[in-house]
C-alpha cells in the first residue's frame, strides 16, 4: 500500500472512529447522533451544539452540523476569535449535488467574511473543486489544526488541507456570523435546541 494511501486510510480511520457511536456517550439530533467529544490531534474537543439546516421557507431539512471546539461557549464570536482546534461534521439528510454545496460555500464566504475574500478566493475554489454529490446519510467533516489549517473530508475520504488559520475562521463564520443559513442552526451549533 502506498504511504499517501496508507496515510489517508488512517485519517479517514481516526475520524471513523472519533464519529462512530462506540462507548462514547452521544447527543441527538433529528435522529442523527454524534458523540459528545471529538479527537484532534490528541486533544478531546467537546461538542459545543447540534444544529439543523434547513432550506427554503418550506424548511426543507438538508444536514444536520455539529460543532466541536476547545471550550464550548454560547458566544459566537468567542469561538470565531479563539483560533484553537475545532471540528464541524456535517451529516446529510437529503441528497445535495456538488453544484448547490459550491454555491452554498461561496453565498457563506461572501455574507460572512467579504472583506477577506480576495485573500481566499484561491482557497474557496480549492474547497469547491473537492465537493461531490453528497447523499442522505453522508457527512463532510472540517477540522481546524492551528497552524496546519482545515483537513477536509468527503464521506470518509480526505481531500487534503487547506492552509491558513484565517481561512478556518471564515469557514466557521458561515455558520457562526451574522448571516448565518439559517438562525435556528446557528442557536444549535452554539448549544440551544437543535432545529
Amino acid at each position: 500500500m502506498k504511504t499517501g494511501t496508507r496515510r489517508t486510510l488512517m485519517h479517514a480511520m481516526v475520524i471513523a472512529a472519533a464519529l462512530g457511536s462506540g462507548n462514547v456517550p452521544a447527543k441527538t439530533c433529528n435522529g442523527i447522533n454524534f458523540p459528545d467529544q471529538l479527537q484532534v490531534d490528541g486533544s478531546n474537543l467537546p461538542l459545543n451544539g447540534l444544529g439543523l439546516y434547513q432550506a427554503t421557507i418550506l424548511k426543507v431539512k438538508v444536514y444536520v452540523a455539529a460543532l466541536y471546539v476547545g471550550k464550548t461557549s454560547a458566544d459566537p464570536n468567542a469561538i470565531l476569535a479563539a483560533g484553537g482546534p475545532s471540528g464541524l461534521v456535517l451529516q446529510f439528510v437529503r441528497d445535495v449535488g456538488a453544484n448547490d454545496l459550491r454555491k452554498g460555500w461561496d453565498e457563506g464566504f461572501a455574507e460572512n467574511s467579504s472583506a477577506q475574500l480576495p485573500a481566499l478566493k484561491e482557497r474557496i475554489a480549492m474547497l469547491n473543486g473537492w465537493m461531490a454529490d453528497m447523499k442522505s446519510g453522508q457527512r463532510l467533516a472540517f477540522i481546524h489544526k492551528p497552524g496546519a489549517g482545515v483537513q477536509v473530508d468527503v464521506n470518509g475520504t480526505v481531500k487534503g488541507t487547506i492552509k491558513g488559520d484565517d481561512f478556518a475562521k471564515a469557514l466557521l463564520a458561515i455558520w457562526l456570523g451574522g448571516e448565518p443559513p439559517n438562525a435556528e442552526i446557528k442557536a444549535g451549533m452554539l448549544g440551544g435546541a437543535c432545529g
